[in-house]
């Protein structure tokens, strides 16, 4: 049958011509594209250059699916919008959204489109294969791809934990910068291939998430992490979880207690569990008492994230997939990867987040801390089953490090006002503690300058010297045994601080990275220009407001 077909005969099969695996809604054999005119003829020269003589996977549609994929959606609309008299909920939403990916997963054509640009996206990682689709061979019911070989999960030991973690890496980047969210990525979708990268075989169920909702739910998990019930409102609102702010004084014990029975009663948003999470949500909606429901969008996200999960339990039952995901989100929000604009919503979310009520004026020193902290765990092996790492100097330096990219990034632009702002401030109130010492010790005889002896803003001491520990830390060598070893510690960091300076030099003397540290460079000199141009501005206004007494003066 196969060598009297003018299109079957185009391909070599494998396994008696019988089919190797069983698809959702279809069949999957293996074959190899044969060389030849016929080819050619078929597709093109140099389209049959390419594909010819190579092995794939030919996925062949069910008779009749669609028509049973119809009539299963309007018996499930018809049901949800039924049930949505008695429950809270946008049922018929949910509905029309998961009829969206079913039709879509469909079309054949779509799901080579989506491999596409899944493979444009993804295929470059060293770590992740994604396989090409013959686009001029599939049809709306016929797919043919590049055959991966590997080993469906879950996978033992550290090899396992290592796939998941890739799947992780890849999820975020999906939320964060992409938005072609791969919806389905259960075991029967993931490969690990011989050579160790994670192969995605599958991709006809994915989404298209905005930048208004990707970011939204970026800064919901990140509310919910810091306890942060302003921003958590925020977020609800702008996502559509809620229309108003009238119940909230009802929905917010709702919601902690859905995130305390979700976590297994911890109340850490980093051992949350998604399928809980996702049947606390549902009961609160299904209630109909509050003004509450789970858009459509955040179902397709959350079933993703609940599979995901599912997998890295079945690896490792102790594995916490937020506590795994957290440093790659915070990686990639304070990514500093290209020149280009940052999203207006990322943008955003920045500034609710690392400044003072959202206004730019005054930094978020110890979010600030806490992020840069987490952030540089992703640049690394990072095991999400432990807490924290031992190597804490060699964490400050790459936290110092990530700061200053960050802070000279398009991205951490808008830091640069407030920052200077309150390192004025710090200079202004750490020489006016010296200045009022320097008084009493002298009993009043040694009086300070004009504009001296000002306020001192307590507050943001404490938040600036925390973060000045974690460069500190950056210089600290390891802990001695004896206290014998007193002088060769301070060797040890005299020998630190003059590796930094070496490096400095280094920069200087070297064309090429004095190139790359420029930028760098001109914004820290910009920085102290406006540092010393704000603490003459302070100490100048308070020496005319006490000359013209309009404050008292010490």
């Amino acid at each position: 049958m196969v060598q009297g077909d003018s299109v079957l005969s185009l391909f070599e099969f494998y396994n008696d011509n019988r089919a190797v695996a069983s698809a959702s809604i279809g069949q999957v054999y293996k074959a190899r594209i044969r060389r030849g005119p016929q080819l050619e003829a078929a597709i093109g020269k140099s389209q049959a250059a390419l594909w010819g003589g190579k092995i794939v996977a030919i996925k062949i549609q069910r008779p009749n699916a669609a028509n049973a994929a119809s009539l299963d959606m309007y018996l499930l609309r018809r049901a949800a919008e039924w049930a949505s008299k008695f429950r809270g909920g946008d049922l018929p939403g949910i509905a029309d959204q998961f009829g969206m990916q079913l039709f879509g997963e469909l079309d054949y054509v779509r799901e080579a489109d989506n491999c596409e640009r899944f493979r444009e996206l993804y295929g470059d990682w060293e770590n992740v294969q994604v396989p090409a689709a013959c686009c001029t061979l599939t049809r709306e019911k016929v797919l043919v791809m590049e055959w991966v070989d590997g080993v469906k999960g879950p996978w033992p030991g550290d090899a396992g934990i290592e796939m998941v973690r890739i799947g992780l890496r890849c999820s975020v980047d999906q939320l964060m910068h992409t938005g072609l969210f791969h919806a389905d990525p259960h075991r029967g979708n993931l490969l690990k291939t011989k050579d160790g990268k994670l192969a995605f075989i599958d991709f006809g169920m994915m989404s298209d998430v905005s930048e208004e909702d990707r970011y939204g739910l970026i800064g919901l998990v990140i509310g919910l992490q810091n306890k942060d019930l302003g921003l958590v409102t925020e977020e609800l609102l702008k996502l559509g979880f809620l229309k108003d702010t009238t119940q909230l004084d009802q929905l917010v014990p709702r919601l902690r207690d859905a995130l305390r029975v979700s976590t297994g009663g911890s109340g850490k948003a980093s051992d949350v569990n998604f399928g809980k999470l996702q049947g606390q949500l549902d009961d609160i909606s299904r209630d109909n008492v509050l003004k509450f429901s789970t858009p459509p969008f955040f179902t397709v996200i959350i079933r993703s994230l609940t599979i995901l999960e599912g997998l890295a339990l079945s690896v490792d039952s102790n594995f916490r997939l937020v506590r795994g995901a957290y440093p790659y989100v915070l990686s990639q929000l304070l990514s500093t990867e290209g020149n280009g604009r940052s999203p207006a919503a990322l943008q955003k979310l920045l500034v609710r987040l690392l400044t003072v009520d959202g206004k730019e004026e005054e930094i978020e020193w110890e979010t600030l801390r806490d992020f840069l902290r987490l952030a540089q765990k992703a640049a690394k092996a990072y095991d999400p089953k432990l807490d924290e790492t031992n190597d804490k100097k060699d964490d400050s330096r790459k936290t110092v490090e990530l700061f200053a990219k960050f802070l000279t990034s398009n991205t951490g632009l808008f830091l640069k006002k407030p920052l200077a702002h309150e390192l004025a401030e710090l200079i202004d109130g750490m020489a006016s503690t010296g200045e009022a010492n320097l008084m009493r010790i002298s009993r009043g005889l040694i009086r300070p300058l004009p504009g001296g002896n000002g306020p001192i803003n307590e507050r943001r001491m404490e938040e600036v010297q925390s973060l000045l520990s974690i460069f500190q830390s950056a210089l600290e060598v390891d802990e001695l045994s004896t206290s014998d070893d007193v002088l060769q510690r301070g060797r040890l960091r005299m020998k630190s601080i003059m590796e930094l300076l070496q490096g400095l030099i280094t920069i200087v003397n070297d064309e090429r990275l004095l190139r790359e540290t420029a930028p760098l460079l001109t914004e820290v000199q910009s920085v102290f220009q406006m540092v010393a141009v704000e603490v003459l501005e302070i100490r100048g206004s308070r020496a005319m407001r006490n000359i013209l007494n309009l404050t008292p003066t010490i």
